[in-house]
């Protein structure tokens, strides 16, 4: 888990990544590093995504790949077969979490509440999803969460783009941001690498 949070302390960025076509996804991922992006969570929101995992995992080995939107056991053990290195999960289960404790997958199950944060902490979680981000009571929520639970680090995710990116990372509680303002699924069927590339690029900078 420690190798996970600091790629992504470093990064302070973590695209979430909706592929239709496998195939599309070692372009994808040589285009984030060309950003400067080494991490992507590819979610599970489409029948590609297991394959997509094995074919960065194998083709592209400096990306930190890992699963998100993962609501089951099942798409946990299909997630770590085909080589995710960790698991982002939209909402708190108890299942997926323990299943991951036992594995020791790395995961960041998604809180939006009080109940939830503690709920995870109890299992030893500190470093948690924010979702839905925006909708939840944004950059404001965490602020107010800081004093609460001064032990937690948050991803949020969820309505995030380059205008208020800042707000968010200039939070101390915020590990980094997840969203797909910079790989959306239109310049992935697109093939629109270059314009990935130079999105990255300027996060990168905004995230620093």
């Amino acid at each position: 888990m420690r190798r996970i949070i600091e790629a992504f302390s470093r990064c302070r960025i973590v695209p979430v990544v909706a592929i239709e076509r496998a195939a599309d996804a070692p372009a994808l991922a040589r285009a984030l590093l060309a950003g400067g992006v080494g991490v992507a969570e590819i979610t599970f929101r489409t029948a590609a995504a297991a394959e997509a995992i094995a074919r960065i995992a194998k083709e592209v080995p400096d990306m930190l790949v890992g699963a998100g939107t993962v609501r089951s056991t099942e798409q946990v053990r299909q997630a770590v077969a085909a080589g995710a290195q960790f698991v982002v999960a939209p909402a708190f289960s108890p299942a997926v979490c323990a299943f991951c404790a036992q594995g020791e997958v790395p995961v960041f199950p998604g809180c939006a509440t009080p109940t939830e944060m503690e709920a995870a902490i109890a299992l030893g979680l500190t470093h948690l999803k924010f979702f839905p981000a925006e909708q939840a009571g944004g950059a404001a929520y965490l602020k107010a969460m800081a004093s609460v639970f001064p032990e937690v680090k948050f991803m949020p995710t969820g309505g995030i783009s380059a205008k208020n990116l800042r707000e968010y990372l200039d939070l101390p509680n915020v590990l980094a941001c997840g969203g797909s303002w910079m790989c959306s699924p239109q310049r992935i069927a697109a093939q629109d690498w270059a314009t990935i590339t130079k999105l990255c690029k300027e996060s990168i900078c905004n995230a620093r």
